[in-house]
């Protein structure tokens, strides 16, 4: 038994709409990759995933068709989905030992439907994975980020990502209540893209925007000792709306600051509608114990302060809060009998 047992492994997936983390027992996060795959336009053959692939946005002649397949929290082209996954899953185990012992955890956003996540388990399940769970995202970011989800005291998680923002509270193993908004990082990365063209007259591709937002992007500015407010700089570059020809700006944090204004306006208000939504006991409890914030879009600068000031609640954003689904997912195999009341899908052999 001991020498099957050796074969048996774990797995975390985040599969995600930005980028898609594995996690493995005992080695960590082994993959976090973009989620992007290229491939010949004409015969659909693969050349790139992750971040070859990504690379080649905005770059890419015509013979060859770059896609993100999971548009806003949903899988928008299947077959490519199948492809990236199968990639990024031989790519994490690494040393051909193929699939069939595998017992695979798949964290999905939580509006993801039925169909979809049954598609999802289909996938993994064609690569040979014995065990197949689908777990929605913030069930497993709240694991991942430590949080007691069986307590009968009630948590609440908001677990900002690339396509979606999934809020949930949640007590005793199962979601009390969950909003799910198709708002999240690329949105912002888009608000930033129409902010920068109509205020500074260039056109910046996704990356920059991207750049801009890591690097300086804040939902509230510092402030000095003084009171005075910390400005941080950086420079974009892209195209002229009007002459066309390659330039460069400057965009400052406050300008950032104002180009996100609105998304992190919505983040909130997708908060406070989850919060009305709660029950009046487990809302007591929230009060006491907090938000805590995972994501990639979690990290946005000051987003936790300006929660704070319009909610009143305490918020914290998860140490580990990049990784925190694929690591949830992961570690929730160590619990199989309360992964199936966690996971949305009974096991089917």
């Amino acid at each position: 038994m001991g020498f099957f047992n050796f074969f048996k492994r774990d797995m975390g997936i985040d599969l995600g709409t930005a980028n898609t983390l594995i996690y493995i027992a005992d080695k960590g996060i082994v993959l976090n990759q973009p989620s992007v795959i290229a491939y010949e336009t004409r015969s659909k053959k693969i050349i790139a995933v992750g971040e070859p692939a990504k690379a080649m946005i905005g770059r890419a002649p015509e013979s060859v068709t770059v896609v993100r397949p999971l548009q806003d929290g949903v899988i928008s082209d299947f077959d490519m989905t199948a492809a990236m996954l199968s990639a990024f899953i031989g790519k994490a185990l690494g040393d051909g030992s193929g699939t069939n012992r595998l017992r695979v955890v798949v964290g999905v956003p939580s509006g993801v439907t039925e169909v979809e996540k049954r598609a999802v388990e289909e996938v993994v399940r064609q690569l040979g994975a014995k065990e197949v769970y689908i777990l929605e995202e913030p069930m497993a970011a709240a694991i991942g980020a430590g949080l007691s989800v069986d307590d009968a005291v009630g948590c609440m998680i908001c677990d900002v990502g690339g396509g979606t923002t999934d809020i949930a509270v949640i007590a005793l193993g199962g979601n009390v209540t969950s909003t799910s908004i198709r708002y999240a990082g690329d949105k912002m990365n888009d608000a930033v893209i129409q902010y920068i063209r109509k205020n500074k007259g260039l056109i910046i591709g996704e990356k920059t925007a991207e750049q801009l937002k890591i690097n300086i992007g804040c939902a509230l500015m510092d402030l000095d000792e003084d009171g005075n407010e910390v400005i941080h700089r950086m420079t974009a570059s892209g195209r002229d709306v009007l002459t066309g020809l390659p330039t460069s700006v400057e965009v400052t944090s406050k300008d950032m600051l104002i180009a996100l204004e609105e998304s992190v306006e919505i983040i909130i208000e997708g908060l406070k509608m989850t919060l009305e939504k709660t029950p009046p006991e487990i809302a007591a409890d929230i009060v006491n114990s907090g938000l805590v914030l995972t994501g990639g879009g979690g990290l946005l600068k000051n987003l936790d302060r300006m929660i704070e000031i319009k909610t009143g609640m305490k918020v914290t954003v998860a140490e580990n809060a990049f990784e925190a689904v694929a690591y949830g997912a992961g570690k929730s195999l160590s619990n199989v009998e309360k992964l199936k009341r966690y996971s949305t899908n009974s096991l089917r052999r």
